[in-house]
Parts: C-alpha cells; sequence; structure tokens
C-alpha cells in the first residue's frame, strides 16, 4: 500500500460512518447506503493520488455518495413516491427537490445509524460485526482477525445482518421512550463487548487487542456526543476511559500479563484517568449514579484514585458491587464482590463467598471461578487445592496468554 493509500485509508476510518450515515437517510438501507459510500471511496481511490487529497475530505466523500444515492433513487423511481410522501405530511405548494430532502444535521444521522446497527432483530454477534463494519470502517478480514473468527463467517454475517434489517423494515431513526430506552441498553451492550473483547482477549495468543479498545471508545465518545442527556452513555464512557488508562501497564514488553496489584501505576493514562473521571461525575449529575455502567466506573475510580495498590479503599468497592448487584443480579458480579471482600476482609471470608458459588450452572466452566479460589486458596497456605483449580482455570480459558500465567501459578504451588 503507498502513502496515498495508505492516507485515503485512514481518512476512510474516520469518515465512513458519517458518509454511510447521510446516504442511509436517504435510501433507508444500510445494506445499499454501505455499497453507494464504497462507490464514492472507489472514485476517491482513482482520483485522489492523481488530483490530490482535497482540504475537506470528508465532504468530498458525502457529495460522491450522495450524488449516488440521488441516481439510485432516480433509478429505482423512487423520487416520485417520496414526493408524494412529501406532499401528504408537507401541505408546501412546491414539492422540494430531491437535492433540498439530503441536508440534515450529519449527528442525527450517526446516532440513527448506531441504533439500526444494534437493533435487537438482530442475534449479538450481527450486531457486533455490523457496527465494527459500519461505525468503526473495519473491513471483514480485520473484524474476522480481531474475533478469531474466519473472514467467510464473518462476511456471510454481515450480508445476513444488513439483508435481515431490510426484509424487517426496520426504520432508520431514533427510537422514543421505552423502546429508546431498550435499544440505548442494546446499543451501549454493543460497545462494551467490544471493548471487553479488546481489554481482556477470550481467546488467541494475545492478552489483549488495544485497537478494539480503541475502537469502543471512539463509539463510546461519539455517542456521548451524540446522546449527551443519557446518564448510562457517560458512564460506559467512564468505565471505558478508566480501565483502558491502564492497557499500558497490563503487559511486559514481550506481552506477558502483569496483574493489577503488581501494575506499575505510574504508566497508568492520566489524560483517560481525568476523561473517565469527568465522564463519571458527569453521569452523577444526570442522575445515573445508580445506572450499571456507572457503578463499574465508580469501581474502576476507586483503583484509579488509590496511588499505591495497598491504598485502594476496598470497602467501598464492595459496597459498590452489592449495589451493582441489586442492580443487575449475576453470579459473576457475587464473584467480582467475593475478590473485594477477600481484599477488604480477608482471604477466608472471600473463599466462603466463592464456594458459595460452586454450583451456579453460569460458572460451571468459567475459568475464573477457579482462578480466584485458586488465588485465595494460595493466601490460605492450601497449596494442593490452590494447585487443582489453577490448573482447571487453565483447561478452561481460550486464551494461551492466561492460560500460561495460570500454569505458572499452578507449578509454584507445588512443594
Amino acid at each position: 500500500m503507498n502513502e496515498a493509500q495508505r492516507t485515503i485509508d485512514a481518512i476512510w476510518r474516520i469518515e465512513s460512518p458519517r458518509v454511510i450515515a447521510g446516504v442511509a437517510r436517504m435510501v433507508r438501507d444500510v445494506g445499499i447506503a454501505e455499497e453507494l459510500a464504497q462507490d464514492a471511496l472507489v472514485t476517491a481511490l482513482e482520483t485522489w493520488p492523481r488530483d490530490g487529497v482535497p482540504n475537506n475530505p470528508g465532504a468530498w466523500l458525502m457529495t460522491a455518495a450522495k450524488h449516488r444515492a440521488i441516481d439510485h433513487l432516480r433509478r429505482g423511481k423512487r423520487v416520485e413516491r417520496k414526493h408524494d410522501e412529501i406532499a401528504k405530511t408537507e401541505p408546501a405548494p412546491e414539492r422540494p427537490k430531491i437535492e433540498d430532502v439530503i441536508d440534515d444535521d450529519v449527528g442525527d444521522d450517526l446516532l440513527r445509524l448506531v441504533f439500526t446497527a444494534c437493533h435487537p432483530v438482530l442475534s449479538l454477534e450481527a450486531r457486533v460485526a455490523l457496527t465494527l463494519r459500519l461505525l468503526c470502517g473495519l473491513t471483514t478480514a480485520e473484524i474476522a482477525r480481531a474475533f478469531l473468527s474466519s473472514e467467510p463467517t464473518i462476511a456471510q454475517r454481515i450480508v445476513r445482518a444488513k439483508r435481515t434489517l431490510s426484509e424487517a423494515h426496520v426504520p432508520f431513526e431514533v427510537p422514543r421512550g421505552a423502546e429508546r430506552e431498550a435499544r440505548l441498553s442494546s446499543v451501549l451492550a454493543v460497545i462494551y463487548l467490544v471493548f471487553n473483547e479488546g481489554y481482556s482477549a477470550t481467546a488467541g495468543d494475545d492478552w489483549m487487542r488495544p485497537a478494539l479498545c480503541e475502537d469502543a471508545l471512539r463509539l463510546g465518545r461519539m455517542l456521548a456526543q451524540l446522546a449527551p442527556d443519557e446518564p448510562e452513555v457517560h458512564g460506559l464512557v467512564a468505565l471505558m476511559e478508566l480501565q483502558a488508562s491502564r492497557i499500558g501497564a497490563r503487559t511486559t514488553l514481550t506481552g506477558e500479563p502483569i496483574l493489577l496489584a503488581d501494575q506499575n501505576r505510574g504508566r497508568w493514562d492520566r489524560l483517560l484517568i481525568g476523561r473517565g473521571l469527568a465522564a463519571l461525575a458527569r453521569a452523577i449529575q444526570l442522575g445515573g449514579s445508580h445506572g450499571p455502567y456507572a457503578l463499574q466506573a465508580a469501581i474502576a475510580a476507586c483503583h484509579a484514585r488509590a496511588p499505591t495498590a495497598d491504598d485502594t479503599d476496598w470497602a467501598r468497592i464492595v459496597e459498590l458491587y452489592g449495589e451493582l448487584a441489586q442492580v443487575t443480579p449475576s453470579p459473576i458480579i457475587e464473584l467480582n464482590r467475593a475478590v473485594a471482600v477477600a481484599m477488604a476482609q480477608g482471604p477466608a471470608a472471600g473463599l466462603a463467598l466463592v464456594d458459595a458459588l460452586r454450583d451456579e450452572p453460569v460458572l460451571a466452566h468459567y475459568h475464573l471461578l477457579y482462578g480466584v479460589r485458586g488465588d485465595l486458596l494460595i493466601k490460605l497456605g492450601r497449596l494442593d487445592e490452590a494447585r487443582r483449580e489453577l490448573e482447571r482455570a487453565a483447561e478452561l480459558t481460550n486464551n494461551a496468554r492466561e492460560r500460561k500465567l495460570l500454569l505458572e501459578r499452578a507449578a509454584s504451588c507445588r512443594s
């Protein structure tokens, strides 16, 4: 790839969501909108290396894509239907031209695209793939690599997702009232799933995939600008900013994991911490202090504010996990609370809570249940039991780096 192509690729990553969103409002089909936007990109690849990158490349791409959308509408003889619809709703004596109809607030268009890509009619996997494609500008190959899947599988998932949206006649709009609240939860869940896969890769050879964290953060920040009065949006942004602040300290130079207690906090990103704390304050100001993302952000803030691991306010973290368990009951949250209790009240207290979770079906194959239990057994001096638990955890994880860490810790328990 030459320099001009790299420049165009970088511009496309930034501008493609806006271009696709602007065109999707015109054609009411995200699949067609992506094709038309891609046509504009092809033209850019043909002309920009020869003529130079325009001063406003985003506007150039938007204009080119919208011209193709107009041609598409005319070819399909849909302009007349649009005129008829406008005539019914707008009693103005003169019909507007299609060029007059296409201008709208790009922020509104982006918000519509977010809600459309994350529509509950799609499976969670499809929502994730479509979001990464339309809103992050990732290629099919990049999405496949990120989630350790094959390109044909991801390509089929994206094609089916676009077809499902079209066949279900999903409106390209931001829902209102209770539907908006329900759909917003879906949007936030998709963004956080992308972030978590980057922060703690579920499989593969890498402990983290920071590029996915960056994509999720960009989506979260965008959503916070588009929906500034939604407290849970700011809660999620706060959580991601605070967790992302630790990325530089979570691995060695060779990619080996470094656990929280052992991290060099001087390597934590103070700018991201500041942004995270500000976003948390905004969520609280909007009345969202008890939202699930804001509560998790508050827990992350306890770590961010502690100059050393020993200074962590574990008692407050226990309280916050208690609130979180009431808002969104989950055995995994209870497992995290048990870890906090162990830090605040001692390993025996934590182990009692962990043992109470051992019969939870959802945790039967959850490697962290055994990993946490192994850690607590080490602190209690029960090394043979700890070794067995850590070896079981290593069997269950699909992440190579994590497996290696667990097996090393298990080996250290041998007398």
